[in-house]
């Protein structure tokens, strides 16, 4: 796993094999972070990232100067890899939470500018997550909800849909205000 851009360009993170993740793809969380380059400017945003797994997107994001990154994990060996990887960039704009994502968010009360979500391709819950997060009021005023999924689910029909990118077999939906 490589950081693609920012000041932590280059860098290579390695994922052992005892972590059961599946991360986003170096081709796909690029063409992700083109999409935002054009969508947002990165300085002051505050991000959460949920289903954090190796923490690939979390710290892309902060490789490109955001304010600041909420990782959400409950994998003890994920979360531990996390840490591991926080100390060794010397980053302190990472807080990573090790909680369960439904429960976060039902007492979260701190709004985000971007909320990404990588939720295991498989979970049947998948659409609660958009759901609650706008119940909620999680994101902040022009900000949105970027949901990585399989083919397998269509969001179009869903009120705060903005679009649906699609590489290789990783698809991004984006929701919004």
């Amino acid at each position: 796993m490589r950081i693609i851009a920012g000041s932590l360009k280059g860098r290579r993170l390695h994922v052992g094999k005892s972590l059961n993740v599946r991360p986003t793809t170096d081709f796909a969380k690029e063409s992700l972070f083109n999409i935002l380059n054009n969508k947002t400017d990165y300085n002051n945003l505050e991000v959460l990232d949920l289903f954090s797994g190796t923490g690939s997107i979390s710290f892309e994001f902060v490789s490109r100067g955001v304010k600041s990154v909420t990782a959400l994990e409950k994998n003890f060996k994920c979360v531990e890899y996390i840490r591991k990887n926080i100390d060794l960039l010397c980053l302190d704009n990472i807080k990573i939470v090790k909680m369960n994502v439904f429960e976060f968010l039902g007492v979260c009360k701190n709004p985000f500018d971007i909320i990404f979500a990588d939720p295991p391709y498989d979970m049947k819950n998948v659409p609660e997550i958009i759901d609650i997060v706008f119940a909620n009021n999680l994101l902040a005023k022009n900000g949105f909800l970027i949901l990585e999924h399989s083919a397998a689910h269509n969001f179009s029909s869903h009120p705060n849909f903005s679009e649906t990118r699609q590489y290789g077999s990783v698809n991004f939906s984006f929701f919004k205000l």
